[in-house]
């Protein structure tokens, strides 16, 4: 119990500095807004969740982004950034570990892929409409801009550049996946028994 505990420790810490380094190397996609990003922090997050379940993977994505936030900081000392992070890692990895946890086969994890990565675009859409991009405007000091033009920021960019960066992720992971796959299996089968 006690190795088990520790082992779990010792993954999720190892995740996450992996996750927190991964964070670093971000670049844009023209013709997306430069603050848009992609980076390949998730991938961590996702190994946590097929090795430890649902908890591991929103433990590395919470340390992550407190590393972050801690070392880099944020523009505007409050860190609306770093929680929009986090929020789109969760609602990318857990629908793709809860669909694949029921699907069980290569297909299930592309199909599991899909479902993600369409639930953290919708949500962050909502989300951005909702709370950042007025956070953003606020504590930034940016022009204000009217309900149609924040809507179409955000049909406009928002949405296509998530469902972009969840097809990135996901097939950057594919291709782990084909080598770490069996290992996986094997750590889940282990940690499970």
């Amino acid at each position: 119990m006690f190795i088990s505990n520790l082992r779990s420790f010792v993954t999720i810490g190892m995740l996450s500095s992996l996750s927190f380094v991964l964070m670093l190397i971000k670049f844009p996609i023209p013709p997306f807004p430069p603050y848009l990003t992609v980076d390949f922090s998730d991938i961590p997050a996702l190994i946590a969740a097929f090795l430890l379940g649902p908890m591991g993977a929103i433990l590395v994505e919470l340390f992550k982004n407190i590393l972050d936030y801690l070392i880099s900081g944020s523009p505007s000392g409050i860190p609306v950034g770093h929680l929009a992070n986090f929020v789109a890692g969760i609602a990318f990895v857990l629908p793709t570990y809860f669909v694949y946890n029921r699907l069980k086969e290569k297909k299930g994890l592309i199909v599991s892929f899909i479902v993600g990565t369409l639930f953290m675009a919708v949500l962050m859409s909502i989300l951005n409409y909702v709370a950042i991009l007025p956070a953003y405007i606020a504590l930034l000091g940016w022009d204000p801009m009217t309900n149609s033009a924040l809507r179409q920021l955000v049909v406009a960019a928002v949405l296509p550049f998530n469902v972009l960066k969840g097809f990135i992720v996901a097939a950057l992971f594919l291709l782990l996946y084909s080598r770490l796959g069996k290992w996986l299996e094997k750590q889940t089968q282990y940690r499970n028994a």
